[in-house]
């Protein structure tokens, strides 16, 4: 997946800047952050990467006197989990032990559930906040013969864990060619191949995809939510349920509304570490 590096220098530089300029840039897309000499760089999918909403952000920064200029530049084209790759990580154990997520290396204990995840220029081996919510909240779901849309698949992650859980089938895009083809390599290591359908592109591909489905997941920034939300209520049913996260505990009001404007209720919610997990019904 290809990004763009924003180098932020902030003026006067302090500890509580950088951490609010993440925590509002975050909300415009960026998705990682390091720090530096003169303050942040920020990284966005260029596909994501929306400069007019950055700059209305900057120039409402809510800490006065701070001055904050960037520069964006094309981030080098490299395998963003090279380090995962190379060193895996240990077991993530989801739901005391009922699902257990491993890099095919560090094998885990028995587990009523496993999933082997190897990513490949792409995010989702189930170590974040809201992975592990969204995998918890589906098995608390009766997900028995139901059809499951996957929104943002990334790794494939939440998809195979639902066709693990009982899904019939599941219906899987990305923007991004990479994660693609990871979702399926990841489908054939888990062995649910067969039921997974997968497709490259953005919600508009749901204009043309036939039927509904009882369970949508979409593990997306707060922005894209908000804007593809009608189209993931036109593909549900009645009594159909949307599991939302990738946005953080205070961004629930606007998705609550949102939802309540299409004819969704909110049923229930998760936290994790200020990040939040949220699920609709129809």
């Amino acid at each position: 997946m290809r990004y763009f590096e924003v180098d932020f220098k902030i003026r006067p530089l302090s500890q509580d800047a950088c951490d609010l300029l993440a925590a509002l840039a975050g909300e415009v897309g960026f998705e990682t952050f390091e720090e530096t000499e003169e303050g942040l760089k920020g990284y966005v999918q260029q596909a994501f990467f929306d400069q007019e909403a950055l700059d209305q952000t900057l120039r409402s920064f809510p800490i006065e006197e701070t001055h904050i200029i960037y520069n964006v530049t094309e981030a080098e084209d490299k395998d963003w989990n090279e380090q995962w790759e190379q060193e895996g990580f240990e077991p993530i154990v989801i739901a005391g032990g009922k699902m257990v997520i491993h890099d095919g290396r560090h094998l885990p204990q028995e587990s009523s559930i496993l999933i082997e995840i190897d990513a490949h220029l792409a995010f989702g081996t189930g170590t974040h906040e809201t992975t592990r919510m969204v995998c918890a909240t589906l098995m608390e779901m009766p997900l028995k013969g139901k059809r499951l849309l996957d929104a943002g698949c990334g790794t494939g992650i939440l998809g195979i864990a639902a066709l693990k859980l009982g899904a019939e089938s599941v219906t899987a895009y990305d923007i991004d060619e990479w994660s693609t083809n990871n979702t399926r390599h990841n489908a054939v290591i888990n062995q649910v191949d067969e039921h997974i359908s997968i497709l490259c592109g953005d919600a508009t591909l749901l204009d043309a995809i036939d039927g509904r489905f009882e369970v949508i997941v979409a593990n997306i920034n707060r922005n894209i939510l908000l804007q593809d939300m009608a189209r993931f209520r036109q593909v549900m049913s009645s009594g159909s349920i949307l599991i939302l996260s990738g946005f953080y505990t205070e961004d629930i009001p606007l998705l609550e509304t949102k939802g309540h404007q299409l004819g969704l209720s909110l049923v229930s919610q998760k936290e994790d570490n200020h990040w939040a997990c949220v699920v609709m019904r129809t």
